[in-house]
């Protein structure tokens, strides 16, 4: 078993699984995954018409949620349970 592990009350052994990336061509920029992350991973970026992040304050074709503090996500995921577009990809540590 590579990473760490945890033994839960119940004696099952759960695995953590931390953020990798986010499909950022499947995601739909509907916001769920920002609002059941308590931990500041995730922030939502703009995209222009060629699918590359811009600037803060210009003008942009879509909202995509991004990885911004990667250290800080505890492997729950949740931001993945959550998703309609399944953009998620998690791995151990």
């Amino acid at each position: 078993m590579s990473g760490f592990s945890v033994t839960l009350p119940s004696g099952r052994v759960w695995i953590p699984k931390f953020v990798q990336a986010i499909d950022q061509n499947k995601c739909i920029g509907c916001g769920r995954c920002f609002k059941v992350c308590g931990r500041d991973v995730l922030a939502m970026i703009g995209l222009d018409e060629e699918g590359l992040p811009v600037e803060e304050g210009e003008d942009y074709e879509k909202q995509v949620m991004a990885i911004v503090h990667p250290e800080n996500c505890v492997g729950c995921e949740a931001c993945a349970k959550i998703c309609p577009k399944k953009c998620y990809t998690h791995a151990p540590a």
